[in-house]
């Protein structure tokens, strides 16, 4: 595996203008076709399996979907005015309990992009003026606005496709 800097050491600039948001929400909105180019391409015991005790590719794709309520959640807090976004459980309960392996790959990919859809249309609700709302993201310890939030998001998405893609060529 190349060495990669680890997600929850990752920093960020957010020195970009806001009138970005159009280009970062389509890249949210084409994560869950990116992940079902890979996925459906493999069989069951490709995508199931582990390298070591770090995720297989199907728990890397259900942790995307996992996160969506994370980001709806933060999405809330900015339309309600926080002044600090939720926090992300650095743990990843969610995924470690999901049993991912066990499920359908198929039903995996649907919830994601369900989900993925909603938390889209949820920001196409907003005006151009509301991506610069800002809050401060619990771990970075700096302000956001909704626009780096798109940033991270896709971002995240990113990093585990590029995992994904790293198990891939592992195990084929």
């Amino acid at each position: 595996m190349p060495n990669r800097i680890p997600w929850t050491q990752r920093t960020f600039d957010f020195d970009f203008p806001a009138d970005l948001f159009p280009e970062l929400l389509e890249r949210l909105r084409g994560t869950p076709a990116r992940v079902e180019e890979i996925a459906r391409a493999l069989p069951p015991n490709v995508l199931r399996r582990r390298d070591g005790e770090t995720w297989s590719i199907q728990e890397n794709i259900g942790h995307l979907a996992d996160l969506e309520s994370l980001f709806r959640g933060r999405l809330d807090d900015f339309e309600a005015g926080a002044t600090t976004l939720r926090a992300a459980d650095m743990s990843n309960q969610k995924t470690h309990k999901a049993a991912h392996n066990a499920r359908p790959i198929e039903k995996i990919l649907n919830e994601f992009r369900t989900l993925r859809q909603q938390f889209v249309a949820q920001l196409e609700t907003l005006s151009p003026a509301d991506f610069s709302r800002t809050a401060r993201h619990p771990r970075l310890q700096q302000p956001m606005r909704i626009v780096d939030m798109l940033l991270f998001h896709a971002e995240h998405d990113d990093y585990h496709l590029a995992r994904v893609r790293e198990l891939v060529r592992l195990f084929r």
